[in-house]
């Protein structure tokens, strides 16, 4: 059974940091896609930070510069660093794996997702 368990969300203050981390199966880890979403109540699930398999990133926008996405290849972990923070980055913020082709292995899913973390910011 595949699964993604986020931990590290909460509250900060504007300016602050925090750490997210996603434990992931270790069957899949190593060849699917990982990446962070977020998403704030009315609006559609967004993309924040993703790593390929081979370790290429990409980030929304909104966030360059300021979060970095990493993975513990040895803790079997991803991570969302998430320095100066804003108040619009309030959100729940979802682990994400992808598998980076059509031709998914037999037994597996093409995207898997964890049950999500609060992260607000906010004085």
């Amino acid at each position: 059974q595949v699964q993604l368990v986020e931990s590290g969300g909460g509250l900060v203050q504007p300016g602050g940091s925090l750490r997210l981390s996603c434990a992931v199966s270790r069957s899949i880890f190593a060849i699917y896609a990982m990446g962070w979403y977020r998403q704030t109540p009315g609006k559609q699930r967004e993309l924040v930070a993703a790593m390929a398999p081979g370790g290429k990133t990409n980030y929304a926008d909104s966030v360059k510069g300021r979060f970095t996405i990493s993975r513990d290849n040895a803790k079997n972990t991803v991570y969302l660093q998430m320095n100066s923070l804003k108040p619009e980055d309030t959100a729940v913020y979802y682990c994400n794996a992808d598998y980076p082709s059509m031709e998914i292995p037999l037994g597996y899913e093409y995207s898997y997702w964890g049950q999500g973390t609060q992260v607000t910011v906010s004085l």
